[in-house]
């Protein structure tokens, strides 16, 4: 990274940038940035390898079919449906290096097993015997149409989104001539590093991976970590059954014993406001939930630190919005269990880390009137915050920005309330 960044515990930071500190209060521009994008490495049949490849939601619904190979509503792109449901982008990578299809006449433009669904199909042109009309069919759909003259070989045809064509080989009638041989990559705890390490030069609200493999739900796990408590980068992390972490970056979804569930928690995980929670929210994705928990199940996945469905009626519903964090200090409370708590302080923390970065570092002195100037834009941000009721009660002189011990170097003591959504009803009903 280019900045410092993450947690201090002396001023004795080497690098230049924003070292933020979230903790629990002991008890006895300056805008708003965006939520809604997800980071994902996928094991896919078609698509580019190798690279993060961003995908807005208009955009999947729009080029699905180009981008990774099916049509918006095939089986196949049912995860990414589930992402989109709430999330307004995603960063795919996807996973490892497969083999591509090929033919006499073309080489698949991408490796994977949906290169083998391509043929291509080459008639003498009705209006004039010289030429050929060569054509490109995904399963019976139409992707390309090209006329050269007949005498002409494949180097006159110009590639397309699906083949690539071969050199110097002779045009010749064909009823449909297949691309065969193509396969699909075998992923590897290194492709899952490799895609990791490439996601680090963009920014998202929650990782997701969809692997029940021990040590690599490990990898990601112990990703997250280091991204948010050593360089400052905050999001979540979601997991299937991942419980054991104990820690507010991570989500454990426990529903179901393949691990579908995590892509429609992931989009709706990050597509969630920061005055909202997700607490009993409706699950309207296209999986079966499998909810046969009894009472005392459901109160042992709370206080294991499980994200869990049940049954409400005929409807799937989030039980309680929270992460694995279960073990709790004097830094952590109980408070920072809840997810809506982590997407504030995430929230402040990587908008003032912006804030810094982009405004302040390097270009405003470190006098008083500096000083005075980032103490004005955070309040201004924590002032939007309470507007919109993710904290209360905030005021000003609760918030301070001093000179460091070094003339470089500033620190801000910062205290907020974070609200938190009514979960729970208690209520005393006198009858006279």
């Amino acid at each position: 990274m280019a900045l410092g960044g993450g947690t201090f515990v002396t001023q004795n930071k080497i690098l230049p940038g924003s070292y933020i500190n979230v903790i629990s209060a002991a008890r006895a521009s300056a805008e708003l940035s965006d939520r809604g994008i997800v980071a994902i490495p996928m094991a896919l049949k078609w698509g580019k390898e190798g690279e993060v490849i961003p995908v807005s939601k208009g955009d999947f619904q729009k080029d699905c079919f180009n981008l990774f190979g099916y049509d918006y509503t095939h089986d196949e792109m049912r995860p990414l449906r589930e992402i989109f449901m709430n999330a307004v982008k995603v960063f795919v990578y996807r996973l490892g290096t497969g083999v591509k299809a090929t033919c006499t006449f073309a080489d698949a433009k991408c490796a994977g097993t949906r290169g083998n669904d391509i043929d291509i199909v080459i008639n003498v042109n009705v209006d004039d015997a010289t030429k050929s009309d060569v054509k490109t069919f995904v399963d019976t759909t139409l992707v390309d149409s090209q006329t050269v003259t007949t005498s002409e070989k494949t180097t006159a045809l110009k590639d397309n989104d699906w083949v690539v064509w071969k050199d110097n080989v002779a045009i010749a009638a064909t009823a449909g001539i297949p691309l065969t041989g193509g396969e699909n990559a075998t992923v590897s705890g290194a492709n899952h590093s490799t895609a990791l390490a490439a996601l680090e030069s963009v920014a998202f609200n929650v990782l997701v991976s969809d692997t029940d493999d021990l040590t690599t739900k490990g990898l990601y796990f112990n990703y997250t970590k280091r991204m948010r408590d050593e360089l400052g980068i905050k999001f979540q992390c979601v997991l299937h059954k991942y419980a054991t972490a104990d820690y507010e970056g991570a989500v454990s979804v426990e529903n179901n014993t393949g691990t579908e569930c995590v892509y429609w928690v992931a989009g709706v995980l990050a597509g969630c406001a920061i005055n909202k929670s997700l607490t009993n929210k409706l699950y309207n994705g296209e999986y079966t939930i499998d909810t046969v928990y009894t009472q005392s199940q459901l109160e042992a996945a709370i206080q294991a630190g499980k994200f869990i469905f049940h049954k409400v009626g005929d409807n799937v519903r989030v039980l309680k919005d929270i992460n694995t964090l279960v073990t709790t200090t004097a830094d952590k409370g109980d408070i920072f269990k809840d997810n809506q708590t982590i997407r504030v302080v995430d929230q402040i923390a990587n908008d003032i880390a912006t804030l810094f970065n982009s405004k302040y570092l390097g270009v405003v002195p470190n006098d008083a009137a500096g000083r005075i100037s980032l103490w004005a834009d955070i309040v201004k941000h924590h002032e939007q915050l309470e507007e919109i009721r993710a904290i209360e009660e905030f005021e000003d002189s609760n918030m301070t920005v001093t000179q460091g011990n070094t003339k470089q170097s500033v620190v801000v003591n910062d205290t907020i309330t974070v609200v938190n959504s009514m979960v729970q009803l208690y209520m005393t009903c006198i009858v006279q």
